[in-house]
């Protein structure tokens, strides 16, 4: 199986909002790749374990797999990655000259 280090950012208002960005990045990759996401590798929040999210990968034939709870050696990529995005966003702020209070 390959494995991708592609990263891709949707910005969320809600956690609730997790399975519409992930459909809409589903169909991303599949229009501008041709390629089927086959696993999808997460948390075991509930924003990825409820019935929106298990229905739709059943019904495009994605394999869902759960990190092990409170055990961020399993997702070591997606920890720096969040890392490298705050650190990203805090220059932008302050680049942009904003008040410190946002």
């Amino acid at each position: 199986m390959m494995k991708s280090r592609y990263v891709t950012v949707y910005p969320l208002q809600k956690k609730s909002d997790v399975a519409s960005a992930f459909k809409r990045f589903y169909q991303d990759i599949e229009t501008a790749s041709g390629t089927k996401i086959k696993v999808l590798r997460s948390d075991n929040g509930g924003e990825y374990r409820n019935e929106t999210m298990n229905n739709f990968c059943k019904a495009k034939f994605i394999k869902q797999e759960f990190t092990v709870p409170y055990n961020p050696e399993q997702k070591g990529m997606a920890e720096r990655m969040n890392r490298t995005l705050v650190e990203m966003t805090r220059c932008m702020l302050n680049e942009s000259g904003l008040d410190k209070s946002y």
